[in-house]
Protein backbone atom coordinates (compact mmCIF):
# COMPACT_ATOMS: atom_id res chain seq x y z
CA UNK A 1 0.00 0.00 0.00
CA UNK A 2 1.33 3.42 -0.94
CA UNK A 3 0.73 6.79 0.66
CA UNK A 4 1.70 10.22 -0.65
CA UNK A 5 4.09 12.18 1.54
CA UNK A 6 2.91 15.76 1.02
CA UNK A 7 6.12 17.40 2.25
CA UNK A 8 8.37 15.77 -0.31
CA UNK A 9 5.86 14.81 -3.01
CA UNK A 10 6.81 11.15 -3.21
CA UNK A 11 5.20 7.76 -2.64
CA UNK A 12 6.16 5.53 0.28
CA UNK A 13 5.49 1.81 0.48
CA UNK A 14 4.28 0.90 3.95
CA UNK A 15 4.91 -2.83 3.60
CA UNK A 16 8.43 -2.69 2.15
CA UNK A 17 9.55 0.64 3.70
CA UNK A 18 11.00 1.70 0.35
CA UNK A 19 10.34 4.74 -1.74
CA UNK A 20 8.82 4.15 -5.14
CA UNK A 21 9.79 7.34 -6.93
CA UNK A 22 11.92 9.75 -4.89
CA UNK A 23 15.26 9.72 -3.11
CA UNK A 24 14.67 12.42 -0.52
CA UNK A 25 14.56 11.37 3.16
CA UNK A 26 11.29 10.11 4.57
CA UNK A 27 9.38 12.59 6.71
CA UNK A 28 7.14 11.13 9.38
CA UNK A 29 5.33 14.35 10.30
CA UNK A 30 3.83 17.41 8.66
CA UNK A 31 5.40 19.75 11.20
CA UNK A 32 7.17 22.73 9.65
CA UNK A 33 10.08 24.40 11.38
CA UNK A 34 9.23 27.87 10.11
CA UNK A 35 7.03 29.52 7.51
CA UNK A 36 10.01 30.40 5.30
CA UNK A 37 10.82 26.78 4.51
CA UNK A 38 14.42 27.08 5.67
CA UNK A 39 15.10 30.39 3.93
CA UNK A 40 14.60 32.60 6.97
CA UNK A 41 17.01 35.49 7.50
CA UNK A 42 19.26 34.58 10.44
CA UNK A 43 20.72 38.07 10.91
CA UNK A 44 20.77 39.30 14.49
CA UNK A 45 18.07 41.64 15.74
CA UNK A 46 19.16 45.14 16.83
CA UNK A 47 19.39 45.93 20.51
CA UNK A 48 16.26 46.69 22.52
CA UNK A 49 16.86 50.44 22.71
CA UNK A 50 17.32 50.63 18.94
CA UNK A 51 14.09 48.70 18.38
CA UNK A 52 12.21 51.02 20.74
CA UNK A 53 13.56 54.05 18.88
CA UNK A 54 12.44 52.64 15.52
CA UNK A 55 9.06 51.68 16.96
CA UNK A 56 8.37 55.21 18.14
CA UNK A 57 9.21 56.50 14.66
CA UNK A 58 6.62 54.16 13.12
CA UNK A 59 3.91 54.93 15.67
CA UNK A 60 2.52 57.87 13.66
CA UNK A 61 2.33 55.73 10.52
CA UNK A 62 0.61 52.88 12.33
CA UNK A 63 -1.99 55.19 13.87
CA UNK A 64 -2.67 56.50 10.36
CA UNK A 65 -3.24 52.95 9.11
CA UNK A 66 -5.61 52.31 12.00
CA UNK A 67 -7.70 55.39 11.13
CA UNK A 68 -7.89 54.25 7.49
CA UNK A 69 -9.17 50.86 8.64
CA UNK A 70 -12.01 52.54 10.52
CA UNK A 71 -12.96 54.57 7.44
CA UNK A 72 -12.97 51.51 5.19
CA UNK A 73 -15.18 49.60 7.63
CA UNK A 74 -17.91 52.23 7.41
CA UNK A 75 -17.50 53.23 3.75
CA UNK A 76 -17.16 49.85 2.02
CA UNK A 77 -20.61 48.89 0.84
CA UNK A 78 -20.53 45.73 -1.34
CA UNK A 79 -23.46 46.98 -3.40
CA UNK A 80 -21.62 50.18 -4.31
CA UNK A 81 -18.09 48.78 -4.47
CA UNK A 82 -18.42 45.73 -6.74
CA UNK A 83 -19.92 46.22 -10.21
CA UNK A 84 -20.12 43.33 -12.70
CA UNK A 85 -17.84 43.77 -15.69
CA UNK A 86 -15.61 46.40 -14.08
CA UNK A 87 -11.99 45.69 -13.21
CA UNK A 88 -10.97 46.53 -9.66
CA UNK A 89 -7.24 47.26 -9.96
CA UNK A 90 -5.23 45.76 -7.09
CA UNK A 91 -1.70 46.66 -8.13
CA UNK A 92 -0.64 49.24 -10.70
CA UNK A 93 2.78 50.63 -11.48
CA UNK A 94 3.79 54.19 -12.24
CA UNK A 95 5.71 55.45 -9.22
CA UNK A 96 8.68 54.32 -7.17
CA UNK A 97 6.35 53.64 -4.24
CA UNK A 98 4.49 51.06 -6.34
CA UNK A 99 7.70 49.03 -6.58
CA UNK A 100 8.04 48.88 -2.80
CA UNK A 101 4.97 46.64 -2.62
CA UNK A 102 6.87 43.81 -4.33
CA UNK A 103 9.70 41.49 -3.32
CA UNK A 104 11.94 40.19 -6.13
CA UNK A 105 14.08 37.08 -5.65
CA UNK A 106 15.97 34.52 -7.71
CA UNK A 107 17.92 31.33 -7.11
CA UNK A 108 21.18 33.27 -6.72
CA UNK A 109 19.78 35.05 -3.64
CA UNK A 110 19.65 31.67 -1.87
CA UNK A 111 22.97 30.37 -3.25
CA UNK A 112 21.06 27.87 -5.38
CA UNK A 113 21.94 29.14 -8.86
CA UNK A 114 23.12 32.05 -10.95
CA UNK A 115 19.92 33.70 -12.21
CA UNK A 116 19.35 37.45 -11.80
CA UNK A 117 16.15 39.50 -11.86
CA UNK A 118 14.86 42.98 -11.11
CA UNK A 119 11.66 45.02 -11.07
CA UNK A 120 11.96 48.53 -12.47
CA UNK A 121 9.88 51.23 -14.15
CA UNK A 122 9.94 51.82 -17.90
CA UNK A 123 9.98 55.25 -19.52
CA UNK A 124 6.21 54.99 -19.87
CA UNK A 125 5.80 54.26 -16.15
CA UNK A 126 4.99 50.54 -16.47
CA UNK A 127 6.47 47.80 -14.32
CA UNK A 128 9.24 45.76 -15.95
CA UNK A 129 10.05 42.34 -14.51
CA UNK A 130 13.25 41.30 -16.26
CA UNK A 131 16.45 39.35 -15.80
CA UNK A 132 18.33 36.30 -16.93
CA UNK A 133 17.46 32.65 -16.29
CA UNK A 134 20.65 30.67 -15.80
CA UNK A 135 20.20 26.90 -15.87
CA UNK A 136 23.67 26.08 -14.52
CA UNK A 137 23.58 23.98 -11.35
CA UNK A 138 25.99 24.88 -8.52
CA UNK A 139 28.55 22.17 -7.86
CA UNK A 140 27.75 21.79 -4.19
CA UNK A 141 26.16 18.33 -4.27
CA UNK A 142 22.97 19.76 -2.79
CA UNK A 143 21.10 21.64 -5.52
CA UNK A 144 19.59 19.47 -8.27
CA UNK A 145 17.73 22.11 -10.33
CA UNK A 146 18.29 25.79 -10.93
CA UNK A 147 16.88 28.63 -12.97
CA UNK A 148 14.03 30.63 -11.47
CA UNK A 149 13.15 34.26 -10.76
CA UNK A 150 10.14 35.46 -8.82
CA UNK A 151 8.27 38.65 -7.93
CA UNK A 152 5.81 38.58 -5.07
CA UNK A 153 3.68 41.10 -3.22
CA UNK A 154 4.50 41.85 0.37
CA UNK A 155 2.19 40.30 2.94
CA UNK A 156 -0.92 42.36 3.48
CA UNK A 157 -1.13 43.68 7.02
CA UNK A 158 -3.23 45.93 9.20
CA UNK A 159 -2.04 48.55 11.64
CA UNK A 160 0.40 47.67 14.40
CA UNK A 161 2.00 44.85 12.38
CA UNK A 162 -1.08 42.62 12.29
CA UNK A 163 -1.09 40.21 9.35
CA UNK A 164 -4.21 40.20 7.20
CA UNK A 165 -5.64 38.62 4.06
CA UNK A 166 -7.08 39.98 0.82
CA UNK A 167 -10.76 39.20 0.34
CA UNK A 168 -11.63 38.41 -3.29
CA UNK A 169 -14.85 36.51 -2.64
CA UNK A 170 -16.84 39.04 -4.66
CA UNK A 171 -14.80 38.31 -7.81
CA UNK A 172 -14.30 35.32 -10.09
CA UNK A 173 -11.69 36.57 -12.57
CA UNK A 174 -8.05 37.69 -12.49
CA UNK A 175 -7.30 40.41 -15.06
CA UNK A 176 -3.80 41.51 -16.15
CA UNK A 177 -2.62 43.92 -18.82
CA UNK A 178 0.86 42.80 -19.82
CA UNK A 179 3.33 42.82 -22.68
CA UNK A 180 5.61 39.78 -22.70
CA UNK A 181 8.41 38.18 -24.66
CA UNK A 182 6.71 34.96 -25.78
CA UNK A 183 7.64 33.04 -22.64
CA UNK A 184 5.13 31.54 -20.25
CA UNK A 185 5.04 32.69 -16.63
CA UNK A 186 3.56 31.00 -13.58
CA UNK A 187 0.96 32.96 -11.60
CA UNK A 188 0.86 32.17 -7.89
CA UNK A 189 -1.86 32.89 -5.34
CA UNK A 190 -0.57 32.23 -1.84
CA UNK A 191 -3.24 31.24 0.70
CA UNK A 192 -1.20 30.87 3.85
CA UNK A 193 -3.28 29.95 6.88
CA UNK A 194 -2.72 29.83 10.62
CA UNK A 195 -1.57 26.19 10.89
CA UNK A 196 1.81 25.05 9.59
CA UNK A 197 0.18 22.56 7.22
CA UNK A 198 -1.16 25.51 5.18
CA UNK A 199 1.96 27.67 5.16
CA UNK A 200 2.96 26.48 1.68
CA UNK A 201 -0.50 26.29 0.12
CA UNK A 202 -0.27 27.84 -3.34
CA UNK A 203 -2.61 28.02 -6.32
CA UNK A 204 -1.08 28.23 -9.79
CA UNK A 205 -1.96 28.93 -13.38
CA UNK A 206 0.14 29.72 -16.44
CA UNK A 207 0.23 33.12 -18.13
CA UNK A 208 1.04 32.72 -21.83
CA UNK A 209 2.49 35.83 -23.47
CA UNK A 210 2.56 36.60 -27.18
CA UNK A 211 5.72 38.63 -27.48
CA UNK A 212 6.03 41.50 -29.91
CA UNK A 213 5.04 45.15 -29.61
CA UNK A 214 1.37 44.75 -28.60
CA UNK A 215 -0.19 44.71 -25.16
CA UNK A 216 -2.54 41.90 -24.16
CA UNK A 217 -5.27 41.69 -21.53
CA UNK A 218 -5.31 38.27 -19.86
CA UNK A 219 -8.54 37.28 -18.11
CA UNK A 220 -8.09 34.10 -16.07
CA UNK A 221 -10.93 32.62 -13.99
CA UNK A 222 -10.04 31.69 -10.44
CA UNK A 223 -11.69 28.33 -11.12
CA UNK A 224 -8.73 27.43 -13.39
CA UNK A 225 -6.09 27.71 -10.66
CA UNK A 226 -4.84 24.36 -9.38
CA UNK A 227 -3.61 23.53 -5.90
CA UNK A 228 0.05 22.83 -5.13
CA UNK A 229 2.41 22.74 -2.16
CA UNK A 230 6.16 23.36 -2.39
CA UNK A 231 5.96 23.23 -6.17
CA UNK A 232 4.18 19.87 -6.31
CA UNK A 233 0.63 19.44 -7.59
CA UNK A 234 -1.53 17.81 -4.93
CA UNK A 235 -3.73 14.75 -5.49
CA UNK A 236 -6.71 16.32 -3.80
CA UNK A 237 -7.57 19.51 -5.64
CA UNK A 238 -9.60 22.33 -4.09
CA UNK A 239 -10.63 25.75 -5.34
CA UNK A 240 -8.87 28.94 -4.28
CA UNK A 241 -10.01 30.19 -0.85
CA UNK A 242 -10.62 33.74 -2.07
CA UNK A 243 -11.35 35.03 1.41
CA UNK A 244 -7.77 34.47 2.62
CA UNK A 245 -5.36 35.47 -0.13
CA UNK A 246 -2.02 36.27 1.51
CA UNK A 247 -0.04 37.39 -1.53
CA UNK A 248 0.22 37.22 -5.31
CA UNK A 249 3.32 36.39 -7.34
CA UNK A 250 4.73 35.80 -10.81
CA UNK A 251 7.50 33.27 -11.49
CA UNK A 252 9.81 32.97 -14.49
CA UNK A 253 11.15 29.43 -14.46
CA UNK A 254 11.01 27.74 -17.86
CA UNK A 255 13.29 24.87 -18.82
CA UNK A 256 15.46 26.95 -21.13
CA UNK A 257 17.63 29.84 -20.03
CA UNK A 258 18.28 33.29 -21.37
CA UNK A 259 16.97 36.80 -20.92
CA UNK A 260 13.32 37.46 -20.14
CA UNK A 261 11.17 40.56 -19.75
CA UNK A 262 7.55 41.08 -18.79
CA UNK A 263 5.97 44.54 -18.78
CA UNK A 264 3.00 44.95 -16.44
CA UNK A 265 0.48 47.78 -16.55
CA UNK A 266 -1.91 46.60 -13.85
CA UNK A 267 -3.17 43.51 -12.04
CA UNK A 268 -6.82 43.47 -11.04
CA UNK A 269 -9.87 41.36 -10.32
CA UNK A 270 -13.32 41.32 -11.88
CA UNK A 271 -16.71 39.73 -11.44
CA UNK A 272 -17.96 38.25 -14.71
CA UNK A 273 -21.64 37.24 -14.39
CA UNK A 274 -21.35 35.07 -17.51
CA UNK A 275 -18.69 32.84 -15.95
CA UNK A 276 -20.47 30.25 -13.82
CA UNK A 277 -17.80 27.55 -13.50
CA UNK A 278 -16.97 26.84 -9.87
CA UNK A 279 -14.00 24.50 -10.33
CA UNK A 280 -12.38 23.33 -13.55
CA UNK A 281 -10.88 20.05 -12.37
CA UNK A 282 -12.94 16.90 -11.97
CA UNK A 283 -12.18 15.04 -8.79
CA UNK A 284 -12.63 11.31 -8.25
CA UNK A 285 -12.43 9.02 -5.27
CA UNK A 286 -9.56 6.55 -4.97
CA UNK A 287 -9.60 3.31 -3.03
CA UNK A 288 -9.12 3.84 0.68
CA UNK A 289 -5.45 3.84 1.72
CA UNK A 290 -3.95 4.31 -1.76
CA UNK A 291 -3.32 8.05 -1.55
CA UNK A 292 -3.48 10.49 1.31
CA UNK A 293 -2.91 14.23 1.13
Amino acid sequence: MFILNRNVGSFICRNCSKRAFHTSPILTTFWERDDKGGYRDESKLPQLKDRLREGLKELKHEVGLWSEELKERFENDPILTYRPGEVDVQWQFGTEDSLKKWLVTSDSDNNEGFSKSSLTLTKEGKGLFSGNLDMRIPKDGRVKRAGYCNMKTLRVRKSFKREAHIDWTAYNMLVMRVRGDGRSYLLNIHAKGYYDLTWNDMYHYVLFTRGGPYWQVARIPFSKFYFGSKGRIQDRQVSVPLDRVASFGITAGERYGGDFHLEIDYIGVEFDPNHREEFAYEMYRTAKGIASV
